[in-house]
């Protein structure tokens, strides 16, 4: 959320760490050609009893300079193979409607099943409406 202090942006990441550490999920980063981290997803492997056949996607990030590159699609492409070697056999995401991962999502296979309006907030403030899409890995 804008502005964002470098203390809750360093926690949100210690509290990601964390988490792939303890293998509740994957963190899957790009990197361009110096080494430098350009995007990452997400992929939550730790579920509740009754759905341990699914995972939720979560947190795709391209940097502005990055996009439009691959990068969002090798990253997806690469969430579904993590997921798949933890098991998975569903995905599922939210993302802001109106958004430009939308379509980025039809295009990678994803079927939206829904929407929830005033779900979250936009980074500069108000209330955004949030699609739901879903994969399914077992074909």
């Amino acid at each position: 959320m804008q502005p964002l202090a470098p203390a809750k942006a360093d926690a949100f990441w210690l509290g990601v760490i964390t988490s792939a550490a303890a293998a509740q999920r994957v963190l899957l980063v790009a990197r361009n050609p110096v080494g430098r981290i350009v995007g990452t997803v997400q992929v939550i492997t730790s579920q509740p009893e009754n759905q341990p056949h699914r995972a939720d996607i979560s947190k795709l990030l391209v940097h502005r300079s990055a996009r439009c590159q691959g990068i969002a699609a090798a990253l997806m492409d690469a969430a579904d193979v993590a997921a798949r070697a933890a098991g998975k056999s569903l995905l599922v995401l939210d993302t802001a409607t109106g958004g430009g991962a939308e379509s980025l999502y039809q295009r990678l296979g994803w079927i939206q099943c829904g929407m929830i309006p005033d779900y979250a907030l936009w980074p500069q403030g108000g209330l955004c409406s949030t699609t739901l899409f879903y994969k399914s890995l077992s074909a």
